[in-house]
């Protein structure tokens, strides 16, 4: 009997594309993100190559190693070598590639010069500044450090390093070499008038400022021979004045097409535009896919588009238009490895979706690892990615409808257990019910129907408008008890606080039409902040009341700079204010002189944090002979870690 083929929702994102002779099984592409372990000497530790072969199994066409740093003697940075003299660099390099190439993906390998940001992202910050900075042309960076021209002969040498590393690569099994050019690493740094103000060869005219790109690429083609793709990484544009420009970015793509097979456009550079490389979840999803879209209409190669990209039916849309033959995703794997797999499967609705939170990147900027607020298992893939069933089948009662309850129980459900979710309102998502009033945390909101759907496929009772009491644990007899009762609003005893026209923060999503004029919001942490960014970009003039002299202090070092841009532009701010008394005028607040001062609002949002159920928890305790509280319920923190500890809590039962 004949079968039908199976039939794609996506069958542009998931046809095959063979590049240089190398056919790639779809067109999703995991990009570039460094790994989780890096030895002393620059190895690639066995986390980091678990990591990478997560992605490889989860579907991902191709998975780009970052980033390999090809001349220590410039550049001793913060990332892998692949050097002979280096015990074990080969080593790693073999076994990482095998990993990812076993999976039927591609294995790549980025190769970079950080230039003048040669250890930036070291977690020992001072030694930063024990490095000789060298870039295209004398300087100093903003932060003080001093910036050396690169000789001609250094640059050689460099040039030479790019070939000898892309030759080791080829014979440790990667299949295929991404040179960065963008970002503002070295190659960019050439390529840019903003940093390169030579008057040689490698200056001046864009013809000159392509030669070292070009040269590189020259050597790394001659070191890997023909029909084997390489590919380059740039900066569509610079987007910051000074800076090349989209036409010009046109201009580089053209002068070095014939020496690549596949051309990736990013945008922006990390140290003038985080927020830009990286589009945060102010920015709309895709925001610089015009930038390989416009490149394309210039080039013969196919080109690769990146750039907070994980909705399947976008990606869709941009391939089968012709803006770009390739679409690359970096955070969105982090928060599901398995994304390409279920898109090519037909299961694209159980999708985990990235939050462009920048958990991931604030991790790695503070601690060198990584972790994924909505995937416990980032950083730690040498554990296993899948859940393994438990010796034995118990009864498990998860208390709270939260992301980490959810979490929790899908997790134990998934080892074999009979789980029952019980959840006290009505709705699921704890405190993520309210992230649906904010646009730009919408899949925060999201994220619930998600892991509900998981949990309840996977076999999890659900019971809404219950609340679990000593007395229904008792009555229920589970052999294990995960208390996931998250928190409750902080409403300090101010008078006119608990009046009925002021909205608490959590309820906003209920009392968003009772907003009206002009706005006093109390409390400048993240959820004040972000609840008062949004009320400015719907038109309402905003007061933000903080008594501390800094705001969003619990926000990441990675989310808070752009918040705080956010709040520049939409919101009048206020610190070193407490608030004494709510009234029909607004807010009366005390300066750290003791003088009054009014905060005129015609509404008034308090935000002013949050307070575990110390109480309740430890009325359940006791109950079962397995109790667990986690997030809030065990101590106020964040979605990342009600996640986290929700995952563990069912590994242990």
């Amino acid at each position: 009997m004949d079968m039908a083929p199976f039939a794609t929702k996506y069958p542009h994102l998931c046809s095959p594309i063979t590049i240089a002779g190398q056919t790639f099984s779809n067109r999703m592409f995991s990009a570039p993100m460094g790994g989780t372990d890096i030895t002393n000497d620059g190895c690639i530790g066995s986390k980091s190559t678990a990591f990478y072969e997560l992605r490889a199994w989860g579907g991902a066409a191709a998975v780009t190693v970052s980033e390999c740093m090809v001349h220590p003697q410039t550049d001793g940075s913060h990332a892998y070598h692949l050097d002979e003299s280096i015990l074990n660099s080969l080593a790693a390099a073999t076994y990482t590639a095998d990993a990812i190439n076993r999976h039927g993906s591609v294995a790549s390998l980025e190769l970079s010069h950080s230039g003048m940001y040669a250890g930036t992202y070291m977690t020992d910050t001072s030694r930063q500044h024990e490095m000789h900075q060298w870039g295209p042309s004398d300087t100093v960076r903003p932060d003080g450090v001093p910036v050396r021209a690169l000789s001609v002969e250094q640059i050689h040498e460099i040039v030479g390093a790019y070939g000898h590393v892309a030759g080791l690569a080829k014979r440790a099994g990667f299949r295929m070499i991404m040179i960065h050019g963008g970002h503002g690493w070295l190659i960019n740094q050439f390529l840019s008038p903003y940093f390169n103000h030579r008057d040689d060869e490698y200056g001046g005219s864009l013809e000159n400022r392509c030669r070292f790109a070009s040269d590189a690429l020259d050597a790394v083609r001659a070191a890997v021979g023909p029909r084997f793709p390489i590919e380059f990484r740039m900066s569509g544009s610079e987007l910051f004045e000074g800076g090349y420009d989209l036409d010009e970015g046109v201009r580089i793509a053209r002068t070095l097409e014939d020496k690549i097979d596949l051309l990736h456009v990013s945008a922006g550079t990390y140290q003038r535009g985080f927020g830009n490389t990286h589009p945060s979840m102010f920015k709309e999803h895709g925001c610089n896919v015009y930038l390989a879209a416009e490149i394309k209409r210039h080039v013969s190669v196919p080109v690769a588009t990146i750039g907070g990209l994980n909705d399947p039916a976008q990606m869709e849309r941009i391939i089968a238009s012709g803006q770009a033959d390739v679409v690359y995703m970096a955070r969105a794997l982090l928060a599901d490895p398995e994304l390409p797999r279920k898109v090519m499967s037909g299961q694209d609705d159980k999708i985990v979706h990235c939050l462009r939170c920048f958990t991931c990147m604030a991790e790695r900027a503070a601690t060198s690892t990584r972790r994924c607020t909505v995937n416990p298992l980032i950083g730690r893939e040498l554990e296993g990615h899948e859940v393994a069933p438990a010796a034995h089948r118990r009864r498990v009662l998860v208390a709270g409808g939260g992301p980490g309850g959810l979490y929790a129980a899908y997790t134990a459900v998934r080892r074999g257990h009979e789980v029952v979710l019980c959840e006290r309102s009505e709705e699921l998502g704890g405190i993520l019910k309210g992230e649906r009033a904010i646009p730009f945390k919408h899949e925060m909101y999201e994220l619930a129907g998600t892991y509900e759907k998981l949990a309840r496929e996977a076999g999890v009772e659900i019971r809404c408008g219950v609340e679990v009491t000593p007395g229904y644990v008792d009555a229920m007899a589970p052999d294990a008890l995960i208390v996931a009762i998250g928190s409750r609003p902080l409403v300090p005893p101010i008078p006119g606080l608990a009046d009925d026209r002021v909205i608490v923060v959590n309820d906003y999503y209920k009392r968003a039409d009772e907003v009206k004029g002009s706005v006093v919001v109390l409390g400048g942490g993240l959820a004040g902040c972000e609840i008062a960014v949004h009320l400015g970009q719907t038109g309402h003039h905003v007061e933000l009341v903080e008594m501390r002299d800094e705001l969003a202090p619990d926000a990441n070092v990675r989310h808070r700079p752009l918040l705080l841009e956010q709040v520049d532009a939409h919101v009048h701010a206020h610190t070193g204010l407490r608030c004494i008394e709510v009234t029909p005028e607004g807010a009366v607040c005390e300066d750290a002189a003791g003088e009054r001062v009014t905060v005129a609002g015609e509404t008034v949002i308090c935000a002013l944090g949050q307070r575990p159920l110390s109480d309740d928890v430890d009325a359940l305790r006791g109950h079962a002979p397995f109790v667990r509280a986690i997030g809030d319920a065990g101590r106020v923190s964040t979605i990342t870690n009600a996640v986290y500890e929700g995952y563990h809590a069912a590994l242990d039962i």
